[in-house]
């Protein structure tokens, strides 16, 4: 079956779900594994998320990744090796036909889903788009995004929330949001890691990963979230980039017991 169409069945849920950024092959390897056995346990899709550079740090020598060609061989051979598909986003145009191989989603990060170019040719690729709406956009702006991937004949959407500016240094989700954009007609992604994230707070980003599993069971209570997004990491506090929001990999079987379950 085709990944949409797999997307589109996906019940209770299906799961983006990986580390910030792509880090030492190891620490990869055993998560992709770890990823790969708990939906197999819990019998849901799971597409695997990293990216290989983050353009969006918070100060200059902040770790962003391994560059894209490294990147993406590490990407592919977690694809190969735990038959999963494979979700990393993008931040300039000629990026786009160069991830096509490895890459089954393309994704805009939030900072950029007004760019127009960057979404077409996301959306040139024939690949599934996911785009994160902006901690400055109202749900219902999120039509005109996905209007720019349709217009190059892909309808292949998804659209994720991942909290809106609340003040400085904090994020808040307003669940109206999920039966706004659901009403746009494309799959619902919650990325509950990130809408938990304390942005820029000093030299790094905070966050507060304890209230992950309270906020993935509300999310899924409105019956209007297809999909969940969690970063993970096996030492989230040795992490490289987005330590402080990602959940502990030894802690994500717990919580897919408790929302899958229950």
């Amino acid at each position: 079956m085709e990944l949409y169409e797999r997307i589109l069945k996906a019940k209770p849920f299906f799961l983006i779900a990986g580390p910030c950024v792509v880090e030492d092959e190891s620490i990869m390897m055993s998560t992709a594994e770890k990823l790969a056995a708990l939906c197999q346990k819990y019998h849901l899709t799971l597409i695997f998320k990293s990216s290989y550079r983050k353009a969006n740090r918070t100060c200059v020598d902040s770790y962003s990744g391994p560059g894209i060609d490294q990147g993406l061989e590490l990407l592919s051979k977690i694809k190969n090796e735990f038959s999963v598909p494979i979700l990393t986003d993008i931040h300039e145009t000629t990026e786009a036909a160069i991830v096509t191989d490895v890459a089954d989603i393309i994704q805009i990060p939030a900072f950029l889903c007004r760019q127009t170019l960057l979404i077409q040719a996301a959306a040139r690729t024939g690949k599934i788009v996911n785009i994160k709406k902006g901690q400055f956009m109202a749900p219902e702006d999120m039509k005109a995004p996905v209007d720019k991937v349709t217009s190059e004949h892909n309808f292949k959407v998804l659209l994720t929330e991942r909290g809106t500016s609340f003040g400085y240094h904090n994020l808040v989700v307003d669940f109206r949001s999920f039966p706004i954009m659901k009403g746009i007609g494309y799959p619902v992604v919650y990325d509950v890691t990130h809408s938990l994230q304390r942005p820029s707070l000093g030299n790094v980003s905070g966050g507060n990963p304890e209230f992950v599993p309270i906020m993935a069971r509300a999310a899924l209570a409105t019956g209007m979230v297809d999909g969940l997004f969690i970063e993970t990491h096996p030492s989230p506090e040795e992490a490289l980039s987005d330590g402080m929001s990602m959940l502990a990999l030894d802690l994500v079987d717990e919580l897919l017991n408790q929302i899958v379950t229950k």
